[in-house]
């Protein structure tokens, strides 16, 4: 028995030995498949890096070569008509050039009003409205010293939505339905395309009435009419237009979110005109396929931010007469629907049918059925879609103030940092003149997605921030550097401002003469449009300055 022990036992030991002295090949294979494993997940963010820094570097290549062909003033112009920002002018991008070589103008393409079923369903709408609060104007610190009283007599007197509820067609509403090529939950698409470029300009101040509405435009008209008699649906500035996106969709329903630029003349002859300009008009409508039904519609004015209504008044009749801006805050603004459009006639059990709009009959309670989505996107990707189509500059993403230095850090970037006493996305002046001007530029957006972090925030929200511990140093400094209206920054992760410019400098700056543009600032060594090449310049130095955190 002891023979036999001691003989399996070195048996044993050569069946364990393999197993401890040498890996099997299935114990090799599965550390290889490990390995590999490993190696792709490391390599895919790094691909995707890679990717995103050549298209960047390319654009940058594009720019520069697109300066030593057109100039200065000739990259401007085909900047100005390249809306997508491609460095490729599409048949539509070229449309302004060839009406205005050619004096002939082909006729807007309106789709004719469809004819309503008299029969079909009817939506009825109400209107809110609060107030904008008086003592949000910068102009009410001081009592609205040297502002006539005829001036404001527009503001004052709108108290309330001028029709308080109506009733629609739900057949109108087709005009928020997309397009043929535009059918997949997240497209998006103008439902009033703008027509401003570089040759309409900006609209003129001095009007009252609004041009009569045609098209689609019709709609939009009636439904902001609720709120005030006088609206215009193409506002003087850009951004100019509405956009939509479908953020769900069924076999039957659309969810469609959309955005709409427009503003109201709140004065009227003899006082001089008072443009009342929303950040934005947005909302939702959920409506079947075929526009004969909607469940569900939406529209207010955002109210989430400290100031979202840029005012602007005239001290005289011409065009030339001095003009004074504030901005303010409207606590709400909003159409919302009473309920799901329902038949006007319908027919009974027995076959008789029965007219809703005769009040003899009973009154008929509907009953729907509950909307599931087959794909769908969330609300806020669907905003960002449409602001990107509204604004190129929203393709860097702008983070709030409370996030910006947090990613920073992380991404061992620096923050650039624009701090405004009005929104960078609405109409005002100062909003209006960086959007224009500089950060719409493909070689600012590549060079910003390169290196930096970007933020933009009011003064009002970084004065509210000094009472927060976490970020009251940084709203400190920043308010420190700032100067009326505009203030561009390059900060550290822990808030420290390394440069700034002032949006009047920096404008004075892009005014100067081409030849002392040229020995003043270069952008690899060419002449090209002041504007971009000063912001780079500024960002380039911020950069400079910033080296010893970038080489931590």
């Amino acid at each position: 028995m002891a023979a036999d022990v001691d003989k399996r036992i070195p048996e044993e030991e050569k069946k364990i030995a393999p197993q401890n002295g040498k890996q099997s090949p299935g114990s090799r294979s599965w550390i290889c498949r490990g390995m590999w494993t490993w190696v792709v997940v490391c390599a895919v963010p790094l691909f995707a890096f890679g990717i995103k820094y050549y298209q960047d570097a390319q654009l940058l290549k594009r720019h520069e070569e697109s300066v030593r062909t057109l100039g200065a003033e000739g990259l401007f112009l085909f900047s100005s008509l390249d809306t997508d920002h491609d460095f490729y002018l599409s048949p539509e991008e070229f449309k302004p050039i060839a009406e205005k070589l050619t004096g002939i103008t082909n006729p807007a393409d309106f789709e004719e009003e469809a004819i309503h079923d008299p029969n079909g369903e009817t939506l009825t709408l109400e209107a809110k409205m609060q107030p904008l609060l008086l003592d949000s104007m910068t102009k009410s610190k001081d009592g609205f010293l040297g502002v006539s009283h005829s001036s404001l007599s527009g503001l004052r007197s709108w108290k309330s939505p001028v029709v308080p509820s109506s009733s629609f067609s739900a057949s109108q509403f087709r005009v928020f339905l997309p397009p043929k090529n535009k059918i997949e939950v997240g497209d998006t698409w103008w439902v009033i395309p703008s027509e401003l470029n570089i040759f309409t300009g900006y609209l003129p101040n001095n009007r009252y009435h609004p041009p009569t509405p045609r098209g689609r435009e019709v709609l939009i008209h009636s439904l902001l009419s609720m709120f005030h008699p006088r609206p215009f649906i193409k506002t003087r500035f850009a951004p100019q237009g509405a956009v939509a996106c479908i953020r769900a969709s069924n076999d039957f329903y659309y969810d469609i979110i959309f955005r709409i630029h427009a503003e109201f003349q709140l004065n009227d002859i003899p006082d001089f005109p008072f443009w009342f300009t929303p950040g934005q008009f947005t909302g939702n409508i959920v409506l079947s396929k075929d526009a004969s039904h909607v469940r569900l519609f939406h529209l207010y004015v955002p109210n989430n931010r400290s100031l979202n209504v840029d005012m602007e008044w005239l001290y005289g009749a011409s065009e030339s007469s001095n003009m004074e801006v504030d901005i303010g805050y409207l606590p709400q603004l909003e159409l919302q629907s009473a309920g799901p459009s329902t038949p006007s006639v319908i027919t009974d059990e027995q076959g008789n049918i029965i007219d809703r709009r005769d009040s003899s009959n009973e009154p008929i309670q509907f009953v729907f059925e509950e909307i599931h989505w087959t794909s769908e996107i969330s609300q806020e990707e669907a905003a960002r879609r449409m602001e990107v189509t509204f604004y190129p500059f929203k393709k860097v993403s702008y983070l709030p103030f409370s996030e910006a230095f947090d990613r920073a850090q992380a991404e061992k970037k620096l923050v650039h940092s624009i701090l405004l006493w009005g929104a960078l996305d609405d109409q005002s002046c100062s909003g209006r003149t960086l959007r224009e001007t500089v950060l719409e530029s493909s070689p600012v957006l590549a060079l910003l997605n390169q290196s930096f972090i970007s933020s933009w925030s009011l003064v009002k929200e970084l004065e509210n921030l000094q009472q927060n511990p976490a970020l009251s140093e940084k709203a400190r400094l920043h308010l420190e550097k700032y100067s009326f209206p505009v203030e561009m920054m390059v900060a550290l992760p822990n808030g420290t401002i390394v440069h700034h410019i002032n949006a009047n400098f920096f404008l004075d700056q892009t005014a100067m003469k081409p030849e002392e543009e040229e020995a003043t600032f270069s952008f690899s060594g060419g002449f090209e449009d002041p504007s971009t090449s000063t912001y780079i310049s500024f960002l380039k130095e911020g950069l400079e300055k910033a080296k010893e955190y970038l080489a931590q």
